[in-house]
């Protein structure tokens, strides 16, 4: 089955954000997200998934365990478990992205409250 944008689960998140479910298993979720200016994702880690940002159109701003880190337009960044991150859109366009997650990470998320 071909799945884009046009035909997979979408949700909102964060401050109007859209993502869609490209693949959606127990064991790998594979979600394309947007990202409005200005907009910034909240400070958390993952118990057990793995994460792979893979940056669509950019540049995408990553805090990750305290540094901050831009990747690029076709730049992909791994995110091991427990580490925590978020990813910020400082630009003045919207970004759009992949996430890959091993295995899923919905359900496996512990914000974290910056001081």
């Amino acid at each position: 089955m071909i799945t884009s944008i046009k035909n997979a689960e979408h949700y909102k998140w964060g401050e109007n954000c859209d993502g869609w479910h490209l693949l959606n298993s127990g064991s790998l979720s594979i979600i394309e997200e947007k990202m409005p200016p200005g907009t910034a994702e909240q400070y958390h880690f993952h118990k057990k998934a793995q994460q792979v940002f893979y940056v669509l159109n950019g540049p995408a701003t990553f805090e990750i365990e305290g540094e901050i880190i831009t990747v690029q337009d076709r730049e992909s960044i791994h995110i091991p478990p427990l580490t925590r991150h978020r990813i910020i859109n400082q630009s003045l366009d919207e970004i759009r992205f992949v996430v890959i997650s091993e295995p899923k990470a919905h359900g496996d998320r512990e914000n974290v409250v910056l001081s």
